[in-house]
């Protein structure tokens, strides 16, 4: 069993950034690639952002120069920094360990003027 907690989330004005944390309840290191989904008002799930246990990084092409996903292994702790907001990244955004059940409750991300 794993535990992932969402944080970070808030209000922002377009072009500003914000810190998703997602805190997990043992180590990283021995979990499958980590990965950023959201859901926006009225559609589908998404994959924003994934990270490999060997630091290979993918996203959505939407996101690209724009978010960064990263993990420190100390904090067992994956991260997504996200800058230059747009308000089609409003969204609930979810970590999760990818091919697994385990979801974080999620953390609402508004970006808005």
């Amino acid at each position: 069993q794993v535990r992932l907690v969402e944080s970070g989330g808030g209000l922002v004005q377009p072009g500003g950034s914000l810190r998703l944390s997602c805190a997990a309840s043992r180590s990283i290191d021995s979990l499958n690639s980590m990965g950023w989904f959201r859901r926006a008002p009225g559609k589908q799930r998404e994959s924003v952002a994934t990270i490999t246990t060997g630091d290979s990084r993918n996203y959505a092409d939407s996101v690209k120069g724009r978010f960064a996903i990263s993990r420190d292994s100390a904090k067992n702790t994956v991260y997504l920094q996200m800058n230059n907001l747009e308000p089609a990244d409003t969204a609930v955004y979810y970590c999760t360990i990818l091919g697994t059940d385990y979801w974080g409750q999620g953390t609402q991300v508004t970006v808005s003027s």
